[in-house]
């Protein structure tokens, strides 16, 4: 004789697994809000006031002169812990170059070098940040300088992260050699012994404390 389930058994069967099927509905929208929260990146901002943007040059092939640029904007974007998928951005004010002499930095803002009134700004787009391990880093990205943009690539120390004034905050050390010539900065007087009075290469330093939106 064929088994018949009682209609009093399916209603509760049928009751059981919608109650099973609701539950697992927040926790299923849950698991997704942190798999996209995880995704999102992070916005960092350079702390002007606790950041500097400074370069030197070789003068009479003997000694150093050392210049920086007082107005700036540094960005990075990442979702990961070591920051191996930071996108960095810098933006520098050529106007506000400054190497304590008034008539070098006039002749530096001029077309013999940087010609500030025609190309205000010096750009750097980032491409990658690699982590090389003991808080090493290779940062690779394009670099504009009047109307021409380069490849270069930095070296970066990443100096730790701290909550300090409200906010998180990561600092770096990044350090470049650029060759001038590459980006139409062509003044090239030459000394009574041939050599330049101004080296073609130039070291970029950018000490960077960035803060965490």
């Amino acid at each position: 004789m064929k088994k018949t389930i009682p209609f009093i058994a399916v209603i509760a069967i049928i009751a059981i697994t919608s109650f099973a099927f609701t539950a697992l509905i927040p926790e299923a929208k849950k698991s997704s809000n942190n798999s996209r929260a995880l995704r999102e990146p992070t916005l960092w901002k350079a702390d002007k006031v606790h950041s500097a943007v400074k370069f030197s040059v070789t003068h009479l092939l003997v000694s150093e002169v050392d210049g920086s640029f007082k107005l700036f904007e540094g960005t990075m974007e990442t979702s990961k812990p070591d920051f191996s998928d930071a996108k960095i951005n810098f933006t520098v004010d050529i106007n506000s170059l400054s190497t304590d002499n008034e008539n070098r930095d006039n002749h530096l803002k001029s077309d013999d070098f940087f010609n500030a009134e025609k190309y205000p700004s010096m750009k750097f787009e980032g491409m990658s940040f690699t982590p090389l391990g003991e808080n090493k880093y290779k940062l690779e990205g394009n670099l504009t300088i009047r109307d021409v943009t380069k490849p270069v690539t930095f070296d970066v120390t990443y100096g730790g992260m701290v909550n300090a004034m409200g906010s998180t905050r990561a600092g770096f050390k990044a350090k470049a050699t650029i060759n001038r010539f590459d980006y139409n900065l062509k003044w090239d007087k030459a000394t009574e012994t041939s050599g330049l009075v101004v080296s073609k290469d130039v070291d970029i330093s950018v000490n960077v404390e960035m803060v965490k939106s």
